[in-house]
């Protein structure tokens, strides 16, 4: 594939190389493309999403511009392929059936700290605090969350109380949750 004029819109498929929420970019690797594909916060969060996990797998349009190939819209990411082995040690008996059937319950995150690789969220009506591991959220294909940010969690009742088996995106679940409507009615 190849992108030769500033406004020709391609679609192309890579893997994330790297995100960094703070300075707000990164990159994403398309073989047989050339150079990296520049991935904004600003077209991510269009997607719904503030971050997104190195290694995870993205298909986007991308526009060729002053500066190179960037991307302009998401269409959808991947997590990164991880062999089946689960994110973290207190999941290790829980089948990827078994989280499908769990329900996505809303929720806000209370704090995180990538550096000590957790934090907490809160369920909406409820009071006890979701444990989020790093790790789970890398392996949900995100890579950061804020203070406040609305998400949907998938929980399950860990060795020292609850925790989040699968994190996501709040208006994406939200959209992934909503039957279609039908339109005979």
């Amino acid at each position: 594939m190849s992108v030769t004029d500033n406004d020709e819109v391609s679609e192309v498929s890579g893997t994330v190389k790297w995100f960094d929420p703070v300075r707000g970019f990164g990159f994403v690797v398309v073989e047989g493309l050339g150079p990296d594909v520049l991935l904004h916060a600003n077209v991510l969060r269009n997607f719904g999403q503030g971050s997104v996990a190195d290694r995870s797998r993205i298909s986007a349009l991308v526009q060729k511009t002053d500066r190179g190939l960037q991307a302009v819209r998401v269409l959808s990411i991947d997590p990164p392929v991880t062999e089946g082995a689960a994110p973290i040690s207190d999941l290790a008996d829980t089948t990827p059936e078994d989280l499908a059937a769990l329900p996505l319950l809303p929720a806000r995150v209370k704090w995180f700290d990538r550096g000590k690789g957790f934090g907490f969220a809160n369920l909406f009506g409820q009071s006890e605090d979701v444990f989020l591991h790093t790790e789970v959220l890398r392996h949900s294909g995100l890579a950061e969350l804020e203070v406040g940010e609305a998400i949907a969690l998938r929980v399950v009742q860990g060795r020292r109380g609850l925790m989040a088996a699968q994190i996501a995106p709040w208006d994406r679940a939200a959209s992934a949750e909503t039957p279609p409507k039908d339109e005979d009615q």
